[in-house]
């Protein structure tokens, strides 16, 4: 990933920002499941920072569980901040270029369905639990790999090359964070089902989460892959998702 698909990424996503609510359904189940999952943890009060925050989706739920306390919500794209209501507090910054300088450590980072978008996954997990204050906790959702078995089945038989995004290998993004500071990790599935396999890619598109660095299809390529989508029952078809929820303590 280098900084012209970075900025692709970020443009793709303030195209989606009018739209994004209503299209990114998985991504709202994730950031309420996540928020909860903050709610039965200890969490100190103080500077609260959402990291790629979107229209807001999770720092919403992060103040409804902790009434009165404020969430930063930081994202490079101005088109989604400015779906936020006037009275949130908002930075725009390129989380491809790390983070931003603040006069005090967080007491919770959270993230959900961002990592992935970012160069160095790994390396960039690393740098969020270190900006943790002492005792702070990284509160994270990101889609892993595994993810969308059915795709890649459907490119393999159809002789084309599978489009969907490379994401972050699970047990890799956690090397470099000791084993004590894991206070939660999961792995959850989600599947999702249509009449026809393009109504599952579709929603993505539209949302921006389509971009890729891989070589776009030609449209007889899509032809032979959606031909080749393995049918669920007969009458509908799959598009899998696998999710890492994790909760790391500084």
């Amino acid at each position: 990933m280098n900084a012209a698909w970075s900025r692709r990424v970020l443009e793709t996503f303030d195209a989606s920002a009018r739209r994004y609510d209503a299209l990114a359904t998985l991504q709202q189940a994730m950031a309420l499941r996540l928020a909860e999952h903050c709610r039965r943890t200890d969490i100190v009060s103080g500077f609260w920072v959402d990291l790629g925050s979107g229209t807001g989706q999770l720092a919403e739920a992060l103040e409804a569980i902790r009434p009165g306390q404020t969430v930063l919500r930081v994202d490079g794209s101005a088109a989604m901040l400015r779906q936020h209501p006037a009275t949130a507090a908002t930075e725009r910054f390129d989380l491809s270029a790390g983070l931003p300088v603040w006069s005090r450590p967080p007491t919770l980072l959270a993230s959900s369905f961002v990592l992935h978008w970012l160069p160095e996954p790994e390396r960039q997990l690393r740098r969020w639990w270190n900006a943790l204050a002492p005792g702070g906790v990284l509160a994270l959702s990101v889609p892993i790999r595994g993810s969308f078995p059915q795709w890649h089945a459907a490119a393999t038989a159809a002789g084309v090359p599978c489009t969907a995004l490379p994401l972050p290998d699970g047990e890799q993004l956690l090397e470099a964070i000791p084993d004590s500071a894991i206070h939660l990790q999961r792995q959850l599935l989600f599947t999702q089902s249509a009449a026809d396999p393009l109504r599952l890619l579709r929603p993505m598109a539209e949302l921006g989460a389509g971009t890729t660095s891989a070589p776009q299809l030609s449209a007889t390529a899509w032809r032979r892959l959606l031909r080749a989508w393995p049918e669920a029952n007969g009458r509908s078809f799959r598009l899998s998702w696998r999710i890492l929820l994790v909760l790391l303590r500084r």
